[in-house]
């Protein structure tokens, strides 16, 4: 049996199958993606996030004061993705009623 050992003062690398992960699950659920720059993208639908082997492309569709939608593409290293957290997710209107 063979045991990995982490280098003292090293984290674990972020690569693609670790995004695919969160990306997969079933049923989905959003998440956040925090890169080292401090930098994040809330990931909200699957659909939303084309993962490469060694990029990210984030498309995100975002709505003006005038009602035009501005659509945006970017790219992220994932080696340079500190960490990705699940959003919690608001309660239905069905959920809060029955409270």
């Amino acid at each position: 049996m063979s045991v990995k050992r982490q280098r003292k003062g090293t984290r674990n690398m972020m690569n693609s199958r670790r995004v695919m992960d969160y990306l997969s699950r079933e049923p989905f659920r959003p998440f956040r993606i925090s890169m080292v720059s401090g930098k994040t993208s809330d990931i909200r639908h699957p659909e939303m996030i084309f993962v490469g082997k060694t990029t990210a492309r984030v498309h995100t569709a975002l709505s003006d004061a005038d009602g035009e939608t501005n659509e945006q593409e970017q790219d992220l290293s994932i080696i340079l993705i500190e960490s990705i957290e699940v959003l919690e997710q608001r309660a239905s209107k069905d959920q809060e009623a029955n409270r």
